[in-house]
C-alpha cells in the first residue's frame, strides 16, 4: 500500500499535533506500506529530511503553503498525485488532507475549536471547518482523536457516522519512580523553588493560563514557599498571560520559562507539586497524560475530551472557574492521599494509550479507506 503522509507540524516548535505526526511517520513504515512524506511548506521541507526514517520517501517538488490552502478551499485542485506521484491513500494529520484524483483521503480532526470557540481562534485556524466540510462531501475518512470529537464532528458537519473513527492517541510509558525523583532534583533547579504548581503548554486562549495565575494568586498568600511556573512557547493572545501575572499581588512568585527543551520538560513535569491543566477546550489532551507518567498528579477542568482520557486520574474543577480551580489545586496540595490516588489512576490510564497501538489502527483504518474507494 502507497501512503502519503503531511509532515508539515514537524517543523518548528513542537506541538501536540507534531507529537501525533512524529509518532505516526516513525511506526507506520512496515511490509506491505510504503511510505512517503511531504510537508506544504516552501522554506522549511529539507529541514525534515533528518526527522524522517530512512526507509520514508520525501517529495521534492516544492509545495507554498498560501497558494495551496486558497485552491484547495475552493477548487479541490491540484491533486496531492502532482507531488507523490500515484499513492493509494493520503492522510492529513493536522486537519487539512489535499485532494486526490485516485487515492483515498483521510483527515485528523484533533478538536473542534474553531467551531465551538471561533474567538479563541486565529483567521488561518477558522478556515478549518470549511476544509474539513470539503473533504466529507469528497467522501474522506474522519479519524478523531477522542470519542467526544467524533460525536461532534458527526453532529456539525452531518458526517456519515460509518466514516469517522475515533483513535486515540498514545501516551508516554510511566517513569521510573528513581528517575523521576532524580529528575525532579533538576526540575526544582529550573523552577527555583522546592514546591510549585506547573502550567505546561503554548501560550494561546484556550489553554486559560490567566485562570491558573489567579486561582494560584488566591492560594499563595496561605503557602509562602509555594510558587507558580508556567512554561510553553508563545501562541497567539500572550499578551493576557502577561497582563494577568503584572497584576497578580504574587507576581514576584510566578516564573515564565517560555519554551523548554524535552530535556527540562520532563524536569518539570517530574519535579512539580500539582501539574494544572485549566483549558477551556481539549480535543485529548496529552500534557496531562504526560504528568502523570512522570507521577505527578493533575488537576484538570472537566471539559470536552479530558473527563473521558482521564477518568479518575484528576482532580477536577470547572471550566473558567477561578474558585473551582483554586479548591481543587488545594484538594491535591493538602492531601497525599488524594495525590497518590490521582497518579495510581493516572499508571492505570497510561496503560489504555499506546502510540504503536494507534499507529496499527491508523493502518487498519486505511486499509478499509482503501477497500472501500
Amino acid at each position: 500500500m502507497r501512503v502519503a503522509v503531511d509532515v508539515t507540524s514537524l517543523a518548528g516548535t513542537r506541538t501536540g499535533i507534531g507529537a501525533f505526526t512524529d509518532a505516526l511517520i516513525t511506526r507506520l513504515p512496515r511490509p506491505g506500506f510504503d511510505v512517503t512524506a511531504f510537508a506544504v511548506t516552501h522554506k522549511g521541507a529539507r529541514a525534515l529530511r533528518p526527522l524522517l526514517p530512512a526507509s520514508v520517501t520525501q517529495t521534492t517538488r516544492p509545495m507554498a503553503a498560501r497558494p495551496l490552502r486558497w485552491a484547495w478551499r475552493h477548487f479541490d485542485r491540484p491533486h496531492i498525485e502532482f507531488w507523490t506521484g500515484s499513492i493509494d491513500v493520503v492522510h492529513g494529520p493536522n486537519f487539512v488532507v489535499p485532494p486526490a484524483r485516485l487515492a483515498a483521503e483521510v483527515v485528523t480532526v484533533h478538536d473542534l475549536t474553531c467551531v465551538r470557540f471561533p474567538d479563541l481562534c486565529t483567521p488561518d485556524t477558522l478556515r478549518v471547518p470549511e476544509l474539513v466540510r470539503r473533504a466529507i462531501h469528497r467522501g474522506a475518512w474522519i479519524h478523531t482523536v477522542s470519542g467526544s470529537v467524533a460525536l461532534e464532528v458527526i453532529e456539525h458537519f452531518g458526517a456519515d457516522p460509518s466514516r469517522v473513527v475515533a483513535i486515540p492517541n498514545g501516551a508516554p510509558a510511566p517513569v521510573d519512580a528513581s528517575d523521576c525523583e532524580r529528575l525532579a532534583v533538576r526540575g526544582r533547579v529550573i523552577a527555583g523553588a522546592d514546591r510549585y504548581v506547573l502550567g505546561l503548554g503554548t501560550i494561546e486562549p484556550r489553554k486559560d493560563f490567566p485562570a491558573l495565575v489567579a486561582a494560584f494568586d488566591s492560594l499563595a498568600h496561605s503557602r509562602p514557599d509555594l510558587r507558580l511556573v508556567i512554561a510553553g512557547p508563545e501562541g497567539w493572545g500572550a499578551e493576557a498571560v502577561a497582563e494577568a501575572v503584572a497584576a497578580a499581588q504574587h507576581s514576584d512568585r510566578i516564573v515564565r520559562l517560555g519554551w523548554v527543551s524535552d530535556d527540562d520538560r520532563d524536569a518539570l513535569l517530574a519535579g512539580a507539586d500539582v501539574f494544572a491543566y485549566p483549558s477551556l477546550y481539549e480535543g485529548f489532551g496529552l500534557p496531562p497524560l504526560e504528568a502523570l507518567a512522570h507521577r505527578t498528579p493533575v488537576v484538570a477542568t472537566s471539559t470536552g475530551a479530558l473527563p473521558e482520557v482521564l477518568g479518575a486520574a484528576a482532580a477536577w474543577a470547572d471550566v473558567g472557574n477561578i474558585e473551582s480551580l483554586a479548591a481543587a489545586i488545594s484538594s491535591v496540595l493538602d492531601n497525599e492521599s488524594v495525590a497518590t490516588d490521582i497518579v495510581a489512576a493516572g499508571l492505570d490510564r497510561l496503560a489504555r494509550f499506546s502510540w504503536d497501538a494507534t499507529v496499527d489502527s491508523l493502518a487498519d483504518l486505511y486499509r478499509r479507506a482503501v477497500e472501500d474507494r
